[in-house]
């Protein structure tokens, strides 16, 4: 289902290399004459950390093996040059170190070079890299340490990017990249194998290894299909990827596709935590085009920020709302796909997939939204429904890498399949409101905070009131109700003293055992309504304490608040003193 998926997502696009071929980052072009002597480097790196990325055949794949790439590969096989991080000593010194691997690097790619010329001997370019490797190793170290990039080549050798390539003097494209001399080895054979491919169900030539496809966190050869062997994984004598038949085309298209998606700058990935996920649509259509965008603005990672961040999110809810009211046309066949991966020594675990129509999917993400949506009166107006978002509110100094194992693909199962949000990730939530309601900066009742609550009451199947998004005066649960008295008290001591030692001294104690400090804060409430010099805000106070407390039965406070109760609390008093910050601006208004 999984490879399929990707298998008609390579076919869907287009615009991604063709069978046999890839796009390669190569940091360093060696530019060399017609007759193969060495003119300069060409540097090709873009920054720090990439380089221009060129199409040229597909790397070969090997772990031990000396198998040389398409003319181009790493410096022990074009140079037969690796730097020695031990000692860093003059050229002529290396040269006689080198060991017995990089010389067999060298000779396996000048093989390689002869083996192309042999089948292409009119060409020209071949013809001058043949004559540049008709000098000796040392001729041609000697004559690139004069040039004055090599110094900085041979501090980036461990690098990624760090591949290199030849084009000739005065041409425009590397060698590498020329199609006339490129040999795909694909033939009308490939299609009369021995074998059934589980993908395409056709028979062909099938592959005994699958190509890697890197995650951050994983090895770099990691594979999403792989098979040990002499492990358990072998069975009626099958061997490798014998035991899940793989074409050859079939098997590029699937890793082609999902490397596509996995590259950096890509629009169809997200990362939260050690977990990478990727996401597609089985069609062009527009719907399915906006759906693979608006995800990716929805979770927080857009390229560039706004002046008004919340112009995205309300971009990303028209366009679903489009999608599920039928303004924007969808057909019974557009599918939507999340695979969710995670880093798992050599290979890649599979730690979620999803699929469901556009429409479905629209109305999931529309949920979240409804779930997630709370009043808002801060002036900056950052998203807060995204999972980084949601994530940072219940970790130690918003720091995603510290969330609970597991937390991440839970809450992503959770947005996507329509399901009760993690109990973790709301105990977690109370957790931070409880570490931080000390403090003087009065950041523990933050929106993300107080939305994650809200969604994650509302979820859950019990027989209280669903709570609205702003102040509710007709919710009669005693966790909302205390937490409303609460905000009230705090804000008469606010206005009276311009301080809000209640909340910090008491916060946490009013939330979980209302009984044992109500009566003292009550008691403190009365000196503080003495202090104000505004006689209809007396009276205004008085009387919004008296609406709340008549609501409460005549038992008095309850003794203990559960941990749902705890949260209805916070609310509450959420809901309370935004409720004072909007009639504040009504009446400035007015």
């Amino acid at each position: 289902m999984i490879l399929k998926a990707l298998y008609d997502y390579y076919n869907r696009c287009g615009n991604l290399p063709a069978f046999g071929m890839e796009e390669k980052e190569i940091g360093f072009v060696i530019v060399i004459s017609k007759e193969g002597k060495f003119v300069r480097f060409e540097d090709c790196r873009l920054d720090s950390k990439q380089a221009r990325t060129y199409l040229v055949k597909k790397h070969v794949g090997r772990s031990s093996a000396i198998v040389a790439n398409y003319l181009y590969d790493n410096s022990s096989y074009v140079l037969g040059y690796a730097e020695n991080e031990k000692a860093k000593k003059d050229v002529e010194e290396q040269t006689k170190k080198r060991s017995d691997k990089e010389n067999a690097c060298l000779e396996a790619f000048k093989e390689k070079v002869d083996s192309i010329y042999k089948v292409y001997p009119e060409n020209n370019d071949l013809a001058a890299i043949c004559k540049f490797y008709q000098q000796s190793k040392e001729e041609i170290l000697a004559s690139i340490s004069q040039d004055s990039l090599w110094e900085e080549i041979k501090k980036n050798l461990s690098k990624k990017y760090s591949t290199f390539s030849f084009r000739i003097d005065g041409d425009l494209k590397i060698v590498a990249e020329k199609k006339e001399i490129l040999q795909l080895e694909y033939s009308e054979d490939d299609n009369k194998g021995n074998g059934f491919c589980l993908i395409t169900g056709n028979k062909g030539i099938t592959v005994d290894t699958t190509t890697a496809t890197m995650i951050p966190g994983s090895q770099a050869t990691a594979k999403l299909v792989a098979f040990q062997v002499n492990s358990g994984y072998d069975s009626y004598g099958k061997k490798k990827c014998e035991n899940a038949p793989i074409s050859k085309d079939a098997e590029f298209a699937y890793t082609t596709a999902l490397n596509a998606m996995l590259q950096k700058g890509s629009h169809n990935k997200f990362g939260v935590g050690n977990r990478t996920f990727v996401f597609w649509a089985s069609s062009n259509a527009e719907a399915a085009e906006q759906t693979e965008e608006s995800l990716f603005d929805l979770l927080g990672f857009a390229d560039e920020e706004q002046d008004d961040p919340n112009a995205r999110i309300e971009q990303v809810r028209k366009v679903f709302t489009s999608i599920y009211s039928g303004t924007l046309k969808t057909s019974l066949d557009d599918r939507f796909y999340i695979l969710g991966l995670a880093p798992n020594s050599a290979r890649i675990a599979v730690v979620y997939w999803s699929e469901c129509s556009l429409k479905e999917f629209a109305e999931k993400i529309l949920r979240h939204f409804d779930d997630m949506e709370i009043i808002d009166t801060r002036k900056d107006g950052k998203p807060y429904m995204g999972i980084k978002s949601m994530l940072a509110a219940v970790t130690l100094n918003g720091k995603q890498s510290e969330a609970t194992p597991n937390l991440p693909e839970a809450v992503v199962k959770s947005i996507f399949q329509g399901t009760p949000y993690p109990f973790t990730l709301f105990s977690a939530c109370i957790r931070r409101i409880r570490a931080e309601s000390g403090n003087k900066d009065n950041n523990a009742i933050r929106i993300a905070r107080m939305a994650i609550i809200k969604a994650y009451l509302n979820r859950i199947n019990d027989n209280n009131k669903k709570i609205n998004t702003m102040l509710d005066k007709s919710n009669t649960n005693q966790g909302y109700l205390c937490g409303r008295l609460f905000a009230v008290l705090d804000k008469i001591q606010e206005d009276a003293n311009g301080i809000r030692s209640i909340c910090e001294r008491y916060m946490n104690a009013a939330s979980a055992t209302p009984a044992s400090v109500f009566a003292t804060i009550l008691n403190l409430s009365y000196h503080h309504m003495e202090k104000l010099t505004n006689e209809s805000r007396k009276i205004f106070y008085e009387k919004m304490k008296q609406e709340i407390i008549d609501k409460i039965p005549a038992t008095g406070f309850p003794a203990h608040l559960d941990l749902q109760d705890q949260g209805r609390f916070f609310i509450g008093y959420y809901h309370q003193r935004q409720d004072f910050f909007t009639k504040k601006e009504d009446e400035n208004k007015n």
